[in-house]
């Protein structure tokens, strides 16, 4: 058995990405990745619903009432936050709180992205949350630069 230590007991992950697009057509990329266009890194749609205002759910839709509420918007500010808190894909004892921060810088957008969670975080999502997170940014940038 892992000990309950503070290290055992978090993550954090801060990393961000320049995009070739306006703060307006990023954040508008942001919603599509997160929410209806959502996949995993396979390609596998996860079929996920993004209600862009506070208190509106982010969860999976899997048809006929079934699902999992991933987590709540806690801040929205267009184009410059979306902060969303919840278990987010870990059915267990943990949340999280994710950030992400658009900012203009000469003629670009920085995305500031940031994932904390404290919970009992098991060892494969551990593993996988940095590679998902990086496939979801990547795919943002990609979005927003295409439609820029």
């Amino acid at each position: 058995m892992i000990p309950n230590t503070l290290e055992n007991l978090t993550f954090r992950l801060e990393t961000g990405i320049d995009i070739g697009a306006s703060p307006e057509v990023a954040f508008e990329a942001l919603l599509e990745q997160v929410g209806p266009l959502n996949e995993t890194p396979a390609g596998d749609s996860l079929a996920m619903k993004l209600e862009p205002w506070p208190g509106g759910r982010w969860y999976r839709d899997l048809g006929g009432d079934d699902g999992h509420l991933w987590g709540h918007v806690q801040a929205i500010k267009r184009p410059t936050l979306l902060e969303i808190a919840g278990p987010l894909f870990m059915s267990y004892a943990a949340i999280s709180n994710v950030q992400y921060r658009l900012m203009e810088v000469d003629g670009k957008t920085r995305l500031a992205f940031r994932h904390s969670a404290f919970g009992l975080l098991e060892e494969a999502h551990r593993k996988g949350m940095s590679t998902g997170w990086t496939h979801i940014l990547q795919r943002i940038r990609a979005h927003a630069e295409h439609h820029a």
